[in-house]
């Protein structure tokens, strides 16, 4: 509840007597001219009532807001907007007035996020204590990472479910098994055991967070889809730190990383939340799918173009991130606290470049923001693989703000191009070339430094792909930003969406 007092006079009666239009749309009561309720907002419940004194006028609003997780984060500015004392229009809030239950799914979807980002780190993290406690070498990590990258093909069924049974059923029914897959993994007897049970395990936390994409673009409003995208990004942040920060179990002993598998356990949790409040979206809805049917036919073209962009684009983003530590190790001599330190000062601000490139990409269209910032990131995690000194810490910090700063512009596309019928498929197959992208890139840059290659001649190599990526998005992808679903694909155009 927020009280207010104002002075009984022409301007704060005209302030406070107008219906309010900016996190809430306002209308009066049809019982009382002097209390207004919501129209169309957030708020699950919500009623302001104006009483005027002789000399005074006292405003309360008593409101409640339902984010589900996250709603802590939101008290403060939401609580100041309702007092009148910041705009509606930070970059904290969508460019869209949003509903309540797109303020809930988008809470649950947050949460959703940080699991897939957990499980989807785990392997990658474990993966040496696990070894050296199963005494198996350099080589057997090697094939074992390769492995569960491969595992990529046990996300795809879930891709298909979820375009003929809809997309609640199959993200409640992979948010449960991923997790209690990836306990497994805390029991394991031998090396080959832990590895098949994370190729299994990890492909559930990759179909979760496509699942999560798709789900967000289908619920928001359509402008503010990059700016959902944004937010999930920021939430897997904070999973895949949960899983960093969970290595510390694994100093208590030589088996200490399985405590490590142990935590994915929490993650539960969400999955019965899931099950309880997430509802399905109201696009699959509409199309009232028969589980039997046949699905719509791809659009070739947008897939290709789509796949060849994470193709591509992945043979630059992940060795530049994989490799980074092992240069800084390496090149530079820096020591693990260094790294750490390093890691946290230049990634932590990363998280602003989320929020300024969706609201940006949302607001003022994705193809120019991306027409800047992505060659410009490029370009700058080449130099910081390149030069050392203080300049290293200002290239990847400027390369981690804007390449952010591209995320959302350049994923949201993966769910806006195709219909209802095929989206989550499409997400599913584009997904998958993005890993087997990155796997070339790893394996190759591997390789290239191993014959005595720099890294920064490497990694300049490999950054030609972005400029590629560049060329496509500009010359072939379309503008996205305003315009519905239905609007960018006509097989959607006689869907009814209810709010």
């Amino acid at each position: 509840m927020v009280t207010q007092t104002w002075p009984n006079d022409a301007e704060h009666i005209a302030k406070v007597e107008q219906p309010r239009d900016d996190l809430v749309l306002e209308m009066r009561s049809a019982d009382d001219d002097a209390v207004y309720v919501q129209k169309h907002g957030p708020f699950s419940s919500y009623q302001r009532v104006i009483k005027r004194a002789e000399r005074t006028i006292t405003e309360t609003t008593t409101y409640q807001l339902t984010i589900p997780w996250f709603g802590w984060l939101f008290k403060l500015p939401v609580g100041q907007v309702i007092r009148r004392r910041i705009s509606h229009r930070g970059f904290w809030s969508p460019p869209d007035r949003l509903d309540t239950t797109q303020v809930l799914v988008i809470g649950l979807l947050a949460a959703a996020s940080m699991s897939a980002a957990f499980i989807n780190t785990l392997f990658t993290q474990t993966a040496e204590f696990a070894a050296d406690d199963f005494g198996v070498g350099d080589a057997g990590v090697g094939y074992a990472g390769a492995i569960v990258r491969a595992g990529i093909i046990f996300a795809l069924p879930a891709a298909i479910l979820a375009d003929r049974m809809g997309r609640r059923r199959v993200v409640v029914a992979v948010a449960w098994i991923a997790p209690i897959l990836s306990l497994m993994g805390a029991l394991a007897p031998s090396f080959p055991v832990l590895v098949a049970s994370q190729t299994l395990g990890r492909p559930m936390g990759i179909a979760l967070s496509f699942l999560i994409g798709v789900i967000a673009a289908e619920e928001m409003p359509k402008n503010s889809r990059a700016f959902a995208i944004s937010v999930l990004a920021m939430a897997s942040g904070f999973g895949a730190g949960i899983a960093v920060s969970s290595l510390t179990l694994a100093d208590l002993g030589p088996s200490g990383w399985r405590y490590v598998y142990v935590v994915s356990a929490i993650w539960c949790v969400v999955a019965l939340d899931l099950a309880r409040r997430l509802p399905e979206t109201r696009r699959f809805a509409a199309t009232g799918r028969d589980p039997h049917a046949h699905s719509p036919r791809l659009d070739r073209r947008r897939l290709a173009l789509l796949g060849a962009v994470a193709f591509i684009g992945n043979i630059f983003i992940s060795p530049a991130s994989f490799f980074q530590n092992s240069y800084l190790s390496d090149v530079r001599g820096w020591d693990a606290t260094t790294i750490g330190v390093f890691s946290l000062v230049v990634g932590t601000p990363a998280a602003i470049g989320l929020l300024i490139g969706g609201r940006f990409a949302d607001t003022r269209g994705r193809r120019p923001l991306i027409a800047v910032v992505l060659p410009f990131s490029t370009l700058m995690v080449v130099l910081a693989f390149t030069f050392g000194g203080p300049v290293l810490w200002l290239f990847s910090f400027l390369a981690g703000i804007t390449g952010s700063m591209a995320f959302p512009a350049m994923a949201v596309y993966r769910s806006e191009l195709f219909p209802t019928g095929n989206r989550t498929r499409a997400a599913g197959i584009i997904t998958a070339l993005a890993l087997i992208g990155g796997i070339g890139g790893l394996l190759g840059t591997g390789q290239l430094v191993d014959r005595g290659w720099s890294y920064s001649s490497v990694i300049g190599m490999m950054a030609l792909a972005q400029v590629v990526v560049t060329i496509i998005v500009l010359t072939s992808y379309p503008e996205t930003a305003h315009r519905e679903l239905e609007e960018m694909n006509p097989e959607d155009a006689t869907l009814i969406i209810t709010s």
